[in-house]
Parts: structure tokens; C-alpha cells; sequence
């Protein structure tokens, strides 16, 4: 039964054709949707997936890291006093008014940074080139997909919460959902900021000897007592943190998890009526092999091995469809990630949906009885 399953689809291959096409959308359809979905609110997390720092140090109860409150400077003493901290450094986040000067003013994220070639924030994302230029006073960085938007090109001077700043390069990979994020020293973001003057940071970046005793060392730097300055996270619990407090807890992220339930639902919906509609084409070659003595279980194990290969085939066109809208949205500068863990979902989705279809137009071959053939 296994060569008649493939031997009609390949004879048969233009009535198939459609509900291999269906299976191709409905994958693309939510491979797409899921890339978007984690590209979005991976941009959240670009800070802490791009910086090389073990543990994160806030403020207490913070979701997100773009939710950042500032704590007292002093802090830092504490955390070097733990034998497995061999580096601490300081990142500030603070909100500004980008003047464009074409008129009209843009929301922007001031992040101060450390220049130093070692530093730990951006360390898979800055060169030490690009760091070199941030000791310039007022010179920043912003994301080359940005420069349209914020009405600018390198080399040019542009005003930032009133002060004067100099676009001295440009980045791949810190395009903001929102506004603008804006890079530049710590001495260059306190120059700009008033709020940043003080012996204050919005979060201390701690490296270890030994990045295997994260969470140890978070737990023995975590503050005791019912008063507690700050809290302490491993790079990883704080990122997976940021991102679900985007993807559960804002407007955005319920309307993407919807979009993509319901691009699904459509997606098992056509798939199933189509390999349904080309089950009830093939009524009266069922119906021969019935009159043959083939038995209904036969009949729809045969049913269910086309739907696999109909699955496998759409599969391998939601891949090469995929790879190439992939490439399209990169050069587009538009955010999309697609994890391999991801990747294999969508295609035990694509086949899971497929599989699905085929057994809801099981129901069809009730109609494939030899007295069929005398009609």
C-alpha cells in the first residue's frame, strides 16, 4: 500500500498540487509569524544577549531591562568584594528628545556605555574601533537602520536633550521597537543627562572567573534584610525574563501570540478541505480498490502516508520560501530570528498540520463503496 500511496500522488500529482501548496502556506504563515514574534522581543533583550557580563545587578523587582531604575553607585564596593568577581562595570539608560534636523522631535534611549576595548557591554557587537571613537566627547552610535529615521547620516552633528552630538559610526543589530536607542560613553551620557551626574547607574555588569557558578554568586551577592538596594540576575534568567514580560504582559505580545493561533487555525482549516476535496476527486479509484478486496484500514493508511508526503514536500517549500523572505528582511533591516529549536517546531507543525488534515478527510472515503462505481 505504501508504493500505491506514492504512485498516485506522483501520477496525480496536479490534484495534489494544491494541498501541498496550502501545507507551504500554513507553515510560511507561521514561520513568519514566530520569527517576527522573536525578533521583536529579542531586539528587548539585544543588551543583555549581546554583552558578555554573567550577572546583571538592578533594581529591585525590575521585568525588563528597558524598565531600569537607578541605584546607588556605592553598590559597586560591595560586588568586588566577592572572590569569584574579577570585573564590574556600569550601563545607564536614560530617555532623551532626538531634535531632527528636518524638524520634529523623536523619542530616543541614551545608553552609556564603558569605551574601554574589554568592556563587557556590546562585546559581541561593538569593535574595538567603534569603542575608540566613543571617547571622543559627544560622539554616539546609532543603528544604520535608524539614520532615516532619525534624519541623519555619519559625520553629521545632530542635538540629543538639548545637547550637541556627533554620529562618529554606525551599528547592526540595536534597532529599538520604538524611537531610536543611541550609544555613547558613560562620560558622554552624564554630559547630556543631568539625572546621570550624581553616584548613580542603572545596572552594574558583573564577570566571573568562573562563569559555571552564576548562580551561586548571584545568590551570595543577592542582599539580605527587608531593605534591598538591588537585585542580582544571571544574563540569561534576565533576558528570558525581559522578553515574556514583552510577550505575556503587554498589548503586543497578546496580539502577536492571537495573529499566530489564528494564521494556524486557517492553516489546518484549507489544508483539510483541500486534500479532502482531493480524496473525493479520487472517490471512484478508492472505490475500485475497495471492489478489488482492499479494506477500508488499507485505505486509510494510504490516505495518511499521502497527507505525510503532501506534509514533507510543503515543508520543503515553507524552508526555501523562508530562507530567501529571510535574507529579503535582513537586508530590509527588519527584525526576524529563527533558532534552530524554532525551526524544527515549524516543521513539526507543518507535518502536524498536514498529519491533522488527512485524518479529518478520513471521513470521505465512507463514500468509497464499489457501488460507487455503477453510478
Amino acid at each position: 500500500m505504501v508504493s500505491v500511496a506514492r504512485a498516485a500522488l506522483i501520477y496525480e500529482w496536479r490534484r495534489f498540487l494544491p494541498a501541498v501548496l496550502a501545507v507551504a502556506f500554513a507553515g510560511l504563515l507561521v514561520q513568519i509569524q514566530l520569527s517576527l514574534l522573536l525578533g521583536m522581543f529579542g531586539s528587548i533583550a539585544v543588551y543583555i544577549d549581546r554583552s558578555s557580563a554573567d550577572l546583571w545587578v538592578g533594581y529591585p523587582g525590575t521585568q525588563s531591562v528597558d524598565l531600569a531604575r537607578p541605584i546607588p553607585g556605592k553598590v559597586e564596593n560591595s560586588l568586588r568584594m566577592h572572590p569569584d568577581v574579577v570585573g564590574v562595570e556600569r550601563f545607564t539608560w536614560t530617555m532623551g528628545d532626538w531634535q531632527r534636523p528636518t524638524g520634529g522631535k523623536l523619542s530616543a534611549v541614551l545608553i552609556g556605555i564603558d569605551p574601554k576595548p574589554d568592556a563587557m557591554t556590546f562585546a559581541t557587537l561593538l569593535t574595538p574601533a567603534l569603542r575608540q571613537k566613543l571617547l571622543e566627547p559627544g560622539s554616539v552610535l546609532v543603528d544604520e537602520a535608524d539614520l532615516d529615521k532619525l534624519g541623519v547620516k555619519v559625520g553629521d552633528d545632530a542635538e540629543l536633550s538639548g545637547k550637541r552630538v556627533r554620529i562618529v559610526a554606525t551599528v547592526n543589530g540595536i534597532r529599538a521597537m520604538g524611537g531610536a536607542n543611541v550609544l555613547t560613553s558613560l562620560s558622554t551620557a552624564r554630559g547630556i543627562d543631568p539625572y546621570l551626574r550624581g553616584d548613580t547607574t542603572d545596572y552594574f555588569l558583573i564577570r566571573l572567573k568562573d562563569p559555571q557558578h552564576a548562580e551561586s554568586v548571584r545568590d551570595a551577592l543577592q542582599p539580605d534584610g527587608s531593605f534591598k538596594p538591588f537585585q542580582v540576575w544571571t544574563a540569561e534568567e534576565f533576558s528570558i525574563q525581559s522578553q515574556l514580560y514583552w510577550l505575556l504582559e503587554s498589548g503586543a505580545g497578546s496580539g502577536f501570540l492571537f495573529s499566530s493561533a489564528l494564521g494556524l487555525l486557517v492553516g489546518i482549516v484549507i489544508t483539510s478541505q483541500t486534500l479532502m476535496g482531493a480524496i473525493v476527486a479520487a472517490l471512484r479509484e478508492y472505490a475500485t480498490l475497495r471492489a478489488l478486496g482492499v479494506s477500508t484500514r488499507s485505505l486509510r493508511a494510504v490516505v495518511v502516508e499521502q497527507s505525510f508526503w503532501v506534509g514533507l514536500v510543503g515543508l520543503l517549500i515553507t524552508a526555501g520560501i523562508g530562507v530567501l523572505l529571510v535574507m529579503l528582511a535582513q537586508s530590509a533591516h527588519i527584525a526576524l530570528s529563527t533558532p534552530i529549536w524554532a525551526a524544527i517546531f515549524t516543521g513539526i507543525l507543518v507535518l502536524g498540520i498536514a498529519l491533522m488534515s488527512g485524518l479529518a478527510a478520513l471521513r470521505a472515503l465512507n463514500q468509497a463503496e464499489p457501488f460507487t462505481l455503477l453510478r
